[in-house]
């Protein structure tokens, strides 16, 4: 957020007001700004670019193999959709996201909640919107509803990148599940849009770890770096056999989960413990990232 726009949003000078009470028009208008500002940038542009065009990559790849008279994910690697790619273009949806959920998704939202607080000190806003009469709390929880606003568009801009490509690429219709039974293409988009949405909800940890690391410094670049760097880490030990005890406990263990809707029954335990673990991890660090933030010293 530029300081215009900061400038723009402030009324009389209440400093600090934690504990202050500013009309709920004036929080749908910092929200409103707040939503305009980060989905104008170039940067928040390149990363949903970045996004939509792997479902463009992998449905290329995939049709240029199918040409050659190979067959996808014949040879037992990449995302267990990509085999059913060829049959059905809906199953690149499923593909993208099981591709970009272990690495791109997670690496665009830590850019996001990492800048989220820290830009704005670097950027010397922070300070023009903490006199504002929203108070840091109200700052705080915007930052976040922004955040996750993101999560949910970069997985919808995954998942229409992909039914796109699938539909002009590869046939459309009725679908089997991985449990081999059959359902109508209409059931399987309903189920292409609740794994979107699940994907985006197994966002939310890492979005708060983001926006905590967001509040320890006022260098966008240092927060982000380092919301990526635990990404990374926690990403080698969640794979290290020996470490098998911790595993069940890091955020992004049961990621991957959203493919038990594509079950007949659904298969809900991975599922459940998904949202559960993600609900923790925001529980704990958006408490952390309040506590800090709210007795933090803003010089900037």
């Amino acid at each position: 957020m530029s300081r215009t726009e900061a400038a723009g949003l402030t009324g009389p000078p209440v400093r600090g007001a934690v504990g202050a009470h500013p009309d709920p028009l004036w929080t749908l208008g910092l929200l409103r700004n707040e939503l305009t500002a980060t989905f104008r940038r170039r940067r928040t542009l390149a990363l949903l670019g970045v996004l939509a065009a792997v479902p463009v990559l992998v449905g290329v790849a995939v049709r240029i193999e199918t040409r050659n008279g190979s067959s996808a994910g014949g040879g037992g690697g990449g995302p267990a959709f990509i085999a059913q790619i060829t049959n059905n273009g809906l199953f690149l949806v499923f593909t993208a996201l099981a591709a970009t959920l272990p690495f791109f998704l997670p690496l665009a939202v830590g850019v996001i909640a990492g800048d989220a607080i820290a830009g704005e000190a670097g950027a010397g806003t922070l300070r023009y919107l903490l006199v504002a009469p929203a108070g840091r709390t109200r700052l705080l929880l915007t930052k976040y509803a922004t955040t996750i606003a993101f999560c949910l568009a970069a997985t919808l801009v995954v998942a229409l990148s992909a039914l796109a490509v699938g539909a002009l690429l590869f046939p459309l219709g009725d679908l089997t599940t991985i449990s081999g039974t059959r359902i109508t293409f209409t059931d399987g988009l309903g189920r292409a849009l609740l794994i979107a949405v699940v994907v985006a909800v197994s966002l939310t940890g890492i979005a708060a770890l983001g926006l905590f690391v967001s509040t320890l410094t006022d260098s966008g670049i240092a927060a982000m770096a380092t919301t990526v760097g635990l990404l990374i880490t926690v990403q080698i030990v969640d794979q290290i056999p020996q470490l098998h005890a911790v595993q069940p406990y890091l955020f992004p263990h049961y990621w991957l989960s959203f493919a038990d809707l594509m079950r007949e029954p659904v298969y809900w335990d991975g599922l459940v413990k998904n949202l559960e673990l993600q609900a923790l991890y925001v529980g704990v660090f958006g408490s952390a990232a309040w506590a800090r933030f709210t007795a933090k010293d803003i010089t900037a």
